[in-house]
């Protein structure tokens, strides 16, 4: 299945959904250089390389600057992008905080053996760690427990603090996927989470970015799929998540800023290989993917690290 093929019936299914002011960004690489991509009505995307003239700047600059309408219109004066002769780029290159919630899906708790939490169960990834679209997830020469997680991203596009839930929404500019690689050993040694959901080249984000205009509200009632070799390990539905996009926003902003070009992950559902019996790893040559309806597919084989 060619990347053109991944994309182009997301993007079919949309336009005629919402009309052309919807956007669907892509960020890549070609020849070295970066560049940025946006959907059009009938013909593909159209993107331009960081040396182009009229160039708008990377997703991270266009979210913090929020001038998505600007860019698109810069970028459809752009060349036609081969999708499956560039090199994809994670959407957000440099996102600010990196806010990934746990125990999100109540059934995801209970094959966890644990409770529902009272508050989101929060911590942190970092941007050192992720891969994009189509490169490898790598699994650490010292464990062979690498799990998959299937998840939605809400990528903060207005700065506040102590939102409320009613406002939660205005402050989410948009929606990516996330593939939420942990390395189950170490993240369970202790309660803390953050050194087996931070090992190098673990966490897959991509490879499309779409404006909240393009989806329901909070990005509710959609499907949400992880299969790894073509079996469907993960299926559930966005509606199913404890505390919803608008709680998360509202919940995480009591304490700090959320700002501009900041990414919440917002959990995953029930199916994770640690819970099956028996139990189901990613291991070198797998190909894992993550769909979400209406957003995409990220897709990512599975290598050893290198010795």
């Amino acid at each position: 299945m060619t990347e053109s093929f991944i994309l182009g019936i997301v993007l079919s299914e949309s336009m005629s959904a919402f009309g052309e002011e919807c956007m669907r960004f892509v960020s890549y690489e070609n020849a070295g250089i970066r560049g940025l991509a946006v959907a059009t009505e009938g013909d593909g995307y159209r993107g331009l390389l960081a040396s182009d003239s009229g160039f708008p700047g990377t997703l991270d600059e266009i979210v913090r600057r929020n001038d998505f309408a600007a860019a698109a219109q810069a970028l459809r004066s752009g060349a036609p992008l081969d999708l499956d002769a560039v090199t994809f780029r994670t959407p957000l290159a440099n996102p600010g905080k990196v806010l990934c919630v746990g125990l999100n899906y109540s059934d995801h708790a209970a094959e966890s053996a644990m409770e529902v939490p009272p508050f989101p169960t929060v911590f942190a990834r970092f941007p050192s760690g992720f891969v994009a679209h189509g490169a490898p997830l790598v699994r650490p020469r010292v464990s062979e427990m690498f799990d998959y997680e299937g998840e939605v991203v809400a990528v903060i596009g207005k700065s506040g603090r102590e939102i409320p839930e009613a406002e939660a929404l205005d402050h989410v500019c948009g929606y990516s996927i996330f593939n939420d690689g942990s390395i189950r050993d170490f993240q369970l040694q202790t309660p803390q989470w953050t050194v087996g959901k931070n090992f190098d080249g673990t966490g897959a984000f991509g490879p499309i970015f779409v404006t909240a205009d393009e989806l329901p509200p909070g990005a509710a009632g959609l499907r949400i799929e992880t299969r790894l070799n073509d079996q469907v390990l993960q299926r559930a539905n966005t509606d199913d998540l404890i505390f919803d996009i608008r709680k998360l926003v509202s919940l995480l902003s009591i304490g700090m800023t959320l700002e501009a070009g900041d990414i919440i992950v917002t959990g995953t559902p029930s199916g994770v290989g640690m819970a099956r019996s028996p139990k189901v790893f990613m291991k070198p040559g797998d190909v894992c993917e993550v769909s979400v309806e209406r957003i995409g597919t990220l897709r990512n084989p599975v290598v050893a690290q290198e010795a």
